[in-house]
């Protein structure tokens, strides 16, 4: 499906703005072609669709002249390898999380989902109107990328298991698939993490080679199948309250494209955030009636586990900042951040939402 003017019309006003600066007004006939190979397979079509929502919305706009041709994870190079395949230059861009790239730069977390850290909204605060953008710029700059939010899945559960739990001594020896930082803190309380691509989670799951897995939420859980292969589903997400995907541009790439034209491109990133949000919202209220039933066992995380994770994220997040000047910049930034906007939602959406769904029973 095509994306149409009035679909495109929330946004209209930050189009106006942008086509009233010279910059964008001025018109350019010139073709550019560009690859973008993404880290999402095609069969979880809300991740992978990002890719094809940017493609499309650059195309509609530049009418052809400013083509992306999105490839799928493994097309081009495996999924996991996005970052390195944009900073060398095989290909302009590529559409990617950022937490499968700590062993390169911890800090790049931050602008990926930390345990316990920042909702949708908080995140798009502190990269907006606090020094987020800024603090991340300085990191992207080293791979010599431009990175622009594309994508955000909202907040994730925490997980399958196959086993129970009922108090931290049941996570001594977990093989768990999580992702990098999220092993980090979960290491402190004996889990053994493994990162692995979504389509390889299944048959890992199927075969016994891990106990437990977590990967985004309902609608694409029950597209991987894992309601086959665990019956425990729990909540909270309290290690990913969001995620954000981006759009990695190789600054060559970047500099060489007409301002009209990374303009456009800026845009379309921004509607695919937008996007895709919605689409998960949509998506998981539905799925998550359907697993339940199936015959999955919605599952509430225990007071301790949560407390623990949390007293080993902050031992974590000490650590990083002992080792790493730049990341010490960023937490103490962020932790700031952080606790007025947990201090300012508790006063208002969380507990405004609470009275409501209480009222509801």
């Amino acid at each position: 499906m095509s994306v149409t003017r009035r679909q495109l019309a929330p946004a209209a006003a930050s189009l106006a703005a942008l086509a009233a600066t010279p910059a964008f007004g001025q018109q350019t006939n010139e073709e550019v072609k560009w690859r973008l190979t993404s880290s999402f397979p095609k069969n979880l079509d809300t991740l992978w669709g990002a890719s094809q929502t940017i493609a499309r919305v650059v195309g509609e706009m530049t009418d052809g002249r400013f083509s992306i041709r999105p490839f799928a994870g493994g097309e081009i190079v495996p999924g996991l390898q996005v970052l390195d395949a944009v900073a060398n230059g095989t290909v302009e861009c590529g559409h990617t999380y950022t937490g499968y790239y700590i062993g390169k730069n911890t800090a790049l977390i931050f602008d990926g989902s930390l345990p316990f850290g920042f909702t949708p909204r908080m995140h798009n605060a502190w990269m907006m109107f606090g020094d987020g953008r800024k603090l991340m710029d300085e990191i992207y700059d080293s791979f010599n990328v431009v990175a622009l939010p594309a994508g955000q899945t909202g907040g994730q559960m925490f997980g399958w298991f196959r086993k129970e739990l009922k108090s931290v001594q049941d996570l001594q020896g977990l093989k768990m698939r999580t992702a990098g930082f999220g092993g980090k803190v979960m290491t402190k309380l004996g889990v053994v993490p493994q990162q692995i691509a979504g389509s390889d989670i299944y048959p890992s799951m199927e075969r016994g080679t891990i106990d437990a897995c977590e990967w985004v939420g309902p609608y694409d859980d029950e597209k991987l199948g894992f309601h086959k292969v665990a019956k425990y589903y729990y909540t909270p997400g309290v290690m990913e309250l969001e995620a954000v995907n981006q759009l990695m541009i190789g600054k060559p790439a970047w500099a060489s494209l007409p301002p009209r034209y990374r303009a456009i491109l800026r845009y379309a990133c921004n509607y695919s955030m937008t996007e895709m949000l919605a689409s998960y919202d949509a998506k998981n209220a539905v799925a998550i009636a359907r697993l339940v039933a199936a015959g999955t066992q919605l599952s509430v995380l225990p007071d301790d586990i949560i407390k623990a994770l949390r007293g080993a994220l902050e031992a974590v997040l000490d650590e990083e900042a002992a080792a790493s000047a730049q990341f010490k910049k960023i937490l103490t930034n962020w932790r700031q951040f952080r606790a007025n906007q947990h201090r300012w939602f508790s006063i208002a959406d969380t507990r405004a939402e609470f009275a409501v769904y209480r009222s509801e029973r």
